[in-house]
């Protein structure tokens, strides 16, 4: 039996997923952030569990729009573009959504943004799924965009 191993140390491979980590960061926070800050400005009396769910569900349907569309501009159409941004990094966008949404939670109590809180998020949120999609481009040639 064959058995090799995975190579963690392709410098190309890392660069290309980052991108594809950074358009979904992008993606996920348009609505998970804008969510939040809804609340926090209009003083709805929603839980914080309630805010955050929303808040992840928004940003996972701002990363598949905006997913589409950057596939679209690629010459994929509608339908192709749209299978493709929910299968291919569904993974990564619900991770990326929870880990960020989880170190809200940790470091404010939940649904409250600062300007100190944003960064942090945003780095949380880049790093989780990043070696997950760095695996899956390796591994399968699957990349978002």
């Amino acid at each position: 039996m064959n058995t090799s191993t995975f190579d963690w140390s392709c410098n190309h491979t890392w660069k290309s997923s980052a991108k594809n980590t950074m358009w979904c960061v992008i993606g996920c926070s348009i609505g998970d952030f804008g969510t939040i800050l809804f609340f926090q400005i209009t003083q709805i009396p929603w839980t914080v569990a309630a805010i955050m769910t929303l808040a992840i569900i928004n940003g996972l349907i701002t990363s598949i729009i905006l997913e589409t569309i950057i596939l679209m501009r690629q010459n994929f159409n509608f339908k192709s573009a749209f299978k493709t941004a929910c299968g291919m990094s569904f993974i990564s966008m619900i991770s990326m959504e929870i880990a960020m949404n989880l170190t809200d939670y940790l470091l404010t109590g939940g649904a409250m943004l600062t300007w100190w809180i944003v960064p942090i998020m945003l780095i949380v949120g880049f790093l989780t799924p990043w070696p997950y999609n760095y695996w899956r481009l390796k591994k399968f040639g699957i990349a978002c965009h």
